[in-house]
């Protein structure tokens, strides 16, 4: 049995209908916990169908608690750019793509240095990275969102930018008192950060190879593995519950572990926890879910959470800077942390911030793990390449896709593989899409893996220190990347001029003609690309009283044999590909347009229009090849050839230190300049 198959029939098991979630109104069905503003749309069923197929009778069960799936995997043609679209129709809805769609890298990438151009990216974009990161050290408006940051962004195994500002210890209280430069230290490329809650990625995936290997079952509730966690109703509770954080359980123990004498009172109280929900029901994010997970992980193979991660994941890939419970000898080059008056630990600096994993010694499934941004890049090159680094494979290809796979259907806005979570567009960005995963951690840092471009973008900061009260950072991780996504070419379908729209916030760009169109009226064809936030729309508009009013051109769209209509506007994700577009216009109108318009960052990677053509009953009125008509475009906020760039890249001053991933370069390495700030 696969476990592709497995996970994949599995997927339709959580959009059982007639469940009602605590405090919903009635019928309303489940519901997510504490829902972010601006949810994203729903993406669509694993396998690349519109919808999730009927649940009419369970599938059978296997002896290890896993889905019996007789049926042949759903076969996918190898289409580029890296996914395909569902098949071919005439539909209401825009393309869309799903797990089955992501192709690996085959051979697998070894990471390197190299330019953005080598892999075919806009390298202002790439250089921007670096300048954003550094704007967020400002005050906005009382406190900097941190003291220090590293980033790192990658595509096909080539380390495009790896970025550091800032620094690693800036104060000695929460006052805040800095201290005077000379005990400061700067942050480095190679500088190790506690990166908290992304811990939950090392726990998951080895949970997901304990799976491969057929040692614990996705739908075996964990009570058969550890028994005490059955009380107070938790016995219905499966393993798949805890990797998408539908178990029901609460987000942290109250009161804390730390309220404890030692770790058996402490395991105890976390297996005695009462449930909010039945499983299934409710979305909420729980650091419980990741910490019972561990404890699963532990019981089964007789080891600690620490030395299986170490053995089965770091260890076999080589990364040799991510562990549990740093030795004090690494401590000069950890990213200090939050200033923690109230358990009177002091200045967290080189032990786990967060408060119940240092009370438990350290190790704990939801917190614990300290990395430097090139080891997790590492991790993210491995999974791009479904499973395999430098001839060195933890899982197999099947398995790394169900962890791009959406379990959370049910949970609009809550996208959730086993483990990573899915289309986040408050972090992700611009490279934010159905597939696109990622996890981020309290302390300030985070990773998002867009499997479509075969890219990767590491953000590790300190925003704790000295307090976490400053704020949260999801505005830097957005922007870099969303830095990364725009350096992602898009290139004109046909000859003409590429027009567009810009990534200004709350604004609406528009991009006019002038045009006569006769009494029978006129046939507008055009293409178009678009990747939207859910709060911003484009769309088509004409005027037939010279601009003074508009009104919304009914379109059809179509990508290879699939088509549909709008209503003159569009949203959200299409595939990433040009659409051609249609509408005819009515006869008077004397202007057409499109208007795209946006509220807050983040965006996602805008809206292009290239080949415009207007023909009416005698032939053509309009055509963007032939430079008198190209000459009337009137863009307002739109602009023609490659996207601009926000502002310029600062002069990069020499440094004599050589590029590697353990750069002494307390600056920034950006392949093609040189190092900066030497230490």
């Amino acid at each position: 049995m696969k476990l592709g198959r497995t996970l994949r029939a599995l997927a339709t098991l959580v959009t059982v209908a007639g469940l009602t979630a605590v405090s919903a109104p009635a019928g309303a069905g489940p519901t997510a916990v504490s829902a972010p503003a601006g949810a994203n749309t729903p993406i669509h069923a694993p396998g690349g169908t519109d919808t999730p197929p009927a649940v009419t009778d369970a599938p059978p069960v296997t002896t290890d608690g896993s889905l019996e799936v007789t049926e042949a995997p759903p076969q996918v043609a190898d289409v580029p750019p890296a996914f395909r679209v569902v098949p071919p129709s005439v539909t209401s809805v825009p393309p869309t793509v799903t797990s089955a769609d992501i192709r690996f890298a085959h051979p697998a990438q070894t990471l390197r240095y190299g330019t953005a151009e080598q892999v075919g990216l806009d390298p202002r974009w790439i250089d921007q990275i670096a300048v954003d990161i550094a704007g967020y050290l400002q005050p906005s408006p009382t406190y900097p969102e941190y003291a220090g940051a590293v980033a790192l962004a990658a595509r096909d195994g080539v380390i495009v930018a790896h970025d550091a500002v800032g620094y690693a210890l800036r104060y000695s209280d929460d006052k805040p008192t800095e201290l005077p430069p000379a005990e400061r230290i700067a942050m480095r490329t190679n500088t190790i950060f506690d990166v908290a809650s992304m811990t939950k990625l090392f726990t998951s995936i080895a949970a997901v190879q304990l799976i491969q290997a057929g040692r614990i079952g996705l739908r075996t509730p964990v009570a058969q593995y550890i028994p005490a966690f059955a009380a107070n109703g938790k016995g219905n509770i499966t393993i798949l519950n805890l990797l998408t954080h539908t178990s029901g359980l609460p987000a942290d123990p109250d009161p804390s572990l730390c309220a404890y004498a030692n770790n058996d009172e402490r395991w105890a109280a976390v297996y005695a926890v009462k449930p909010f929900a039945p499983p299934g029901t409710v979305f909420l994010y729980s650091d419980m879910n990741m910490m019972t997970l561990g404890q699963v992980i532990a019981t089964v193979t007789g080891q600690t959470l620490d030395r299986v991660i170490a053995e089965q994941i770091t260890g076999p890939l080589g990364m040799t800077e991510t562990m549990f419970n740093p030795p004090a000898s690494l401590k000069p080059r950890i990213a200090a942390e939050e200033y923690q008056r109230s358990i009177g630990r002091g200045l967290v600096w080189g032990s786990v911030h967060d408060e119940n994993a240092y009370c438990l010694g350290g190790v704990s499934g939801h917190a614990g793990v300290f990395s430097t941004a090139h080891d997790l890049a590492i991790l993210g090159q491995t999974l791009l390449n479904g499973g395999d680094y430098e001839g060195t494979r933890i899982l197999s290809e099947e398995s790394v896709r169900e962890l791009f796979t959406n379990y959370n259907q049910t949970f609009l806005g809550h996208a959730h593989g086993l483990g990573f979570e899915l289309d986040q567009r408050r972090y992700m960005g611009a490279l934010s899409s159905p597939v696109t995963a990622g996890h981020t951690g309290f302390t300030g840092t985070s990773i998002v893996i867009d499997p479509l471009s075969r890219s990767f973008v590491i953000l590790l900061t300190n925003r704790v220190h000295p307090s976490r009260n400053w704020g949260n950072n999801n505005p830097s991780r957005a922007a870099v990347a969303t830095d990364l996504a725009l350096a992602l070419p898009v290139r004109p379908e046909q000859r003409g001029t590429d027009w567009f729209a810009g990534t200004a916030s709350n604004t609406n760009a528009t991009l006019t003609v002038p045009i006569a169109v006769p009494a029978r009226g006129a046939e507008l064809s055009f293409a178009l690309w678009y990747d939207t936030a859910d709060t911003d729309t484009g769309a088509v508009e004409a005027s037939s009283d010279g601009g003074v009013t508009w009104q919304r051109v009914p379109l059809s769209l179509r990508v290879g044999g699939r088509s549909w209509q709008t209503d003159g506007a569009f949203s959200g994700f299409e595939g990433q590909q040009w659409l051609r577009a249609s509408a005819h216009l009515p006869a008077g109108t004397t202007e057409v347009r499109w208007r795209y318009t946006t509220g807050p960052e983040p965006h996602g990677r805008g809206v292009h229009v290239n080949a415009v053509r207007v023909t009416g009953p005698r032939g053509v009125l309009f055509d963007d090849r032939r430079p008198a008509d190209a000459a009337l475009f009137q863009p307002d906020g739109w602009t023609a050839g490659p996207k601009p760039v926000a502002s310029p890249v600062p002069p990069v001053p020499a440094c004599e230190t050589s590029a590697t991933k353990d750069s002494d370069c307390s600056t920034a390495y950006r392949p093609g300049h040189a190092l900066m700030s030497p230490k």
